[in-house]
């Protein structure tokens, strides 16, 4: 069906640039009709979609996968790890669904407008660009840790993380997810061959005393520790928004999303369990600094590519909000302007250059991770999907009693949005203590130190 709208009736009357994306769906998403604008931004394949959130998903939060086997035994920790990912298969489609239904909506900040009005736009726009920036960092900190395993620590630490800095502030730069969709290509091969490097290199060179145990009784303090660690593996759920707004065929992305979760699930599950069975319960987070010296270097070099294009993720992300959310509305977002090209560079520059500061100048910056993770990545990922559902069913129905009627529904939102909360708050409690214990064992160390 051709998009074809009447300007006295407030639409535009120009076709739609893509006719199979849903009908009325460019009159009111943020970019709007792209026929003959400089910067196109709505091409993306769901094929592409699906490697960009691989890309940005599966990363370096599975090397501190193993750890968690660790922690609470093989069997819990594979069963916490394969209900996470189909629980964040939900999650992903209750996100989808209700970007179909409000195609206004560009990123968790206009989602928090719909939600709960003007506060909840600047309360979830700043807590994405928190959590992107702070994830860019914790790309450079792996960046940082490759380099120096592959040079056998020559160089002062905050060096090595400068020189990673560089080319993950470059390949932010484009400004269109099409661009660094087929940068992801590379990445995604990257973290597949690094991981499967690094299960050789454990089968060949085994931890020679290594205790491998089915469960492990632990305290709530470190139990919880190590589930926040899939709990984080799985938070990319803040991007989607974005990625989504950028699709040829938005409907089309469950199709990513499943691609997604079906294989950073399996993978996961391999990948943390293998490492386990063979470095044992003393195996490190990341878990590549616990093989031989050889199989290190040869992981840690397959994966820079990965933690490179991952940071340059996050940090476009980071910077296409606020960019969106200044030119909303200008010629700015679509066409080659001084203006518009000066200020995407500069928040490029900007969102980059926090995230280096953060991981070089802030002693506890990995544990300020974990606060912005738990404030806000486990309602990103989890807790607030399930306020999708309950809005758009109350609002779209007869209120409470659509509520009632479709009780199944309600209750598994509900439950996602206690669940999200008791990630949230415990998240924030395990941190806390952490970061108090770190200090008192004098672990912190100095600003800007090597």
């Amino acid at each position: 069906m051709s998009d074809v709208y009447d300007e006295k009736d407030g639409y535009d009357a120009r076709p739609a640039y893509n006719s199979g994306r849903p009908v009325d769906y460019d009159n009111q998403d943020v970019f709007g009709h792209e026929e003959g604008h400089d910067i196109k931004y709505k091409t993306l394949s769901w094929q592409l979609v699906a490697v960009l959130m691989i890309a940005e998903i599966v990363s370096n939060g599975m090397l501190s996968l193993p750890s968690s086997l660790a922690v609470v035994g093989i069997v819990p920790g594979l069963i916490i790890i394969i209900f996470l990912g189909i629980f964040a298969t939900y999650t992903s489609q209750l996100l989808v669904n209700f970007k179909m239904r409000h195609p206004e909506v560009h990123n968790m900040g206009d989602a928090g407008f719909i939600l709960f009005g003007p506060i909840g736009r600047e309360v979830l726009a700043f807590g994405t660009i928190v959590f992107a920036v702070f994830a860019t960092g914790g790309q450079l900190l792996a960046g940082q840790i490759a380099l120096a395993s592959l040079s056998d620590n020559k160089l002062c630490l905050m060096l090595y993380t400068g020189i990673f800095a560089i080319p993950t502030l470059i390949f932010s730069l484009p400004r269109t997810l099409d661009k660094l969709s087929w940068l992801s290509v590379p990445s995604v091969i990257s973290i597949c061959i690094a991981g499967l490097v690094g299960m050789i290199g454990a089968g060949l060179h085994p931890a020679p005393d290594r205790e491998i145990q089915v469960v492990v009784s632990s305290t709530f303090f470190s139990a919880f520790i190590s589930i926040t660690n899939p709990v984080f593996a799985y938070a990319g759920h803040f991007m989607f928004f974005v990625m989504v707004s950028e699709m040829k065929r938005p409907q089309d992305a469950m199709k990513a999303a499943y691609t997604l979760q079906g294989f950073a699930t399996s993978y996961y599950a391999v990948f943390a369990a293998v490492s386990y069975v063979y470095l044992g319960s003393m195996v490190k987070s990341p878990s590549f600094s616990s093989l031989d010296p050889a199989w290190q270097k040869a992981a840690y070099g397959i994966a820079l590519p990965n933690f490179l294009i991952a940071g340059s993720l996050y940090a476009h992300t980071a910077s296409k909000l606020m960019f969106v959310r200044i030119f909303r509305t200008s010629r700015h977002l679509h066409s080659h302007t001084v203006v518009g090209w000066s200020t995407w560079v500069a928040l490029v520059f900007l969102m980059n250059a926090a995230a280096f500061v953060l991981a070089v100048g802030v002693p506890i910056f990995n544990y300020l991770i974990g606060i912005a993770a738990s404030l806000f990545a486990a309602w990103f990922t989890y807790g607030i999907a399930g306020m999708f559902l309950l809005h758009d069913n109350y609002y779209d129905g007869d209120g409470f009693r659509t509520w009632r009627r479709k009780w199944i529904q309600t209750t598994l939102a509900i439950t996602t949005v206690i669940i999200g909360a008791f990630i949230c708050i415990a998240g924030m409690y395990v941190t806390v203590r952490a970061i108090v214990e770190a200090y008192a064992s004098g672990a912190v160390a100095s600003p800007f130190a090597c």
